[in-house]
């Protein structure tokens, strides 16, 4: 870090009474910006050496105030060189807020990360899923053990973070933890808030995230396609067990409901309309977002043929659903049984928002809704193209193409016909015309 051109000066400034006692300020320079503040000390005027910045004369009371003074400058230049030894910012608002006993906080942050996640804690499952508290914990501990592995403490001060801190997190989740380049992002997004938080608190002046910039890998996440669909709909499964996790995952994917919103669906949230339509209304788990969709033909059938198991009559729920580890865990043996690409809860939301209702002509407004997003731009990412979606359209341009190319045919034909039937007078005349018009 490149030296500071750093001026500290004291001087007196007039009250509004008139006096010769006048106040005693600091002013800090660095690199021309300065910082003004009161020391809350009043002097005689006539008893100041306006030029050396001090009190004039041997008394007591002048020799107090040129020490504190004095002080106040070997505070400054010591923690001017400790910033410069730890390659932090120098400027006149930090050196300022030191000396005013603001921003040396010795927050550690490891423990406001565990304040954090208490008051996550508590709040489950009011206001957060479980899951997203066991996300934090984990977020937690690779930080825990990044300050470990890269600067050998139990924790570190939150004002000892910046952007180095933060690049060098980043490379140890790619390198030593093997994180994928969108799991990362995702650890440090969680550190983010944070850090954030602390900002937010006062606990450090800076955000060391400003410069950092992260690019997401785009993934390629694609829905069952209908042949897909079709296959996994009708496999018979001798094992009850795969066919109930199946049949969850099927209405999910004619629903849209995202897992945790099937696993605590209730009978109470299916209502029926003036004209006998079954639906769906609840709210979503991750976003609190309202949710209305009507219930497909299909739906309807797995919803009745689970309606006297044990557990919905138990629980009052509407279907019988295992955990998320243990519905995943079966699906990837139903993929397997099926010989379909790999299956996992998710997929049956991506299904149901692009190859049920996208690819069958559903506005994608109307969609966002049945999903609850906050914005179209939220669904777009599941009106993934596939081969047949191509083929269908190309094959409408294809009609169209040769519908005009007859049109235009037929065209050119009626018109030698007509010529044909012309006699040799109406055959000259019209040679004539032609030429008039020609010139």
């Amino acid at each position: 870090m490149l030296e500071k051109q750093l001026s500290i000066n004291f001087f007196l400034k007039p009250s509004r009474e008139k006096s010769d006692l006048r106040g005693v300020y600091l002013r800090i320079t660095v690199d021309g910006i300065r910082k003004e503040t009161s020391l809350s000390h009043k002097w005689d005027i006539k008893r100041w050496n306006q030029k050396a910045g001090r009190a004039n004369g041997a008394k007591e009371d002048a020799k107090t105030l040129n020490y504190i003074l004095d002080t106040i400058i070997s505070k400054i230049t010591k923690y001017k060189l400790e910033l410069l030894s730890n390659e932090e910012p120098i400027t006149a608002s930090v050196l300022m807020d030191y000396i005013q006993g603001k921003g040396t906080s010795k927050t550690k942050v490891l423990e406001e990360f565990q304040k954090h996640n208490d008051e996550i804690f508590r709040l489950v499952p009011k206001e957060y899923a479980i899951g997203t508290h066991e996300r934090y914990v984990t977020a937690r501990s690779h930080v825990a053990e990044y300050i470990r592995y890269v600067y050998g403490k139990e924790d570190m001060e939150f004002r000892e973070l910046n952007y180095e801190f933060v690049f060098g997190y980043e490379h140890y989740l790619k390198t030593v933890r093997a994180c994928s380049n969108n799991t990362a992002i995702k650890y440090i997004s969680n550190f983010k808030k944070i850090v954030l938080r602390a900002v937010a608190k006062g606990i450090i002046s800076s955000n060391p995230f400003v410069q950092y910039r992260p690019k997401k890998t785009k993934l390629n996440k694609k829905p069952l396609s209908k042949e897909e669909l079709f296959i996994l709909e009708n496999k018979e499964f001798s094992n009850e067990r795969l066919s109930t996790v199946r049949d969850v995952f099927v209405f999910q994917c004619y629903t849209g409901l995202a897992y945790i919103d099937v696993f605590q669906l209730k009978k109470s949230d299916i209502t029926k309309d003036a004209e006998g339509n079954l639906w769906i209304r609840t709210n979503r788990q991750k976003t609190d977002a309202n949710i209305t969709i009507p219930l497909l033909p299909k739906a309807i059938e797995i919803m009745e043929k689970h309606k006297d198991h044990p557990d919905c009559i138990g629980k009052d729920i509407v279907l019988p659903v295992r955990s998320n580890q243990k519905m995943n865990e079966y699906l990837k043996e139903i993929a397997s049984l099926c010989e379909i690409s790999e299956l996992n809860t998710h997929k049956a939301r991506r299904t149901f928002g692009s190859t049920v209702t996208l690819g069958n002509g559903v506005p994608i407004h109307v969609v966002k809704e049945m999903l609850g997003h906050h914005s179209v731009k939220q669904t777009e990412e599941y009106a993934l193209t596939e081969e047949e979606s191509i083929k269908t359209e190309m094959q409408k341009l294809k009609g169209k193409l040769e519908s005009n190319a007859r049109k235009h045919t037929d065209s050119y034909t009626d018109l030698l016909e007509s010529l044909k039937n012309l006699n040799a007078d109406k055959l000259a005349q019209l040679t004539n015309f032609i030429n008039q018009l020609n010139g």
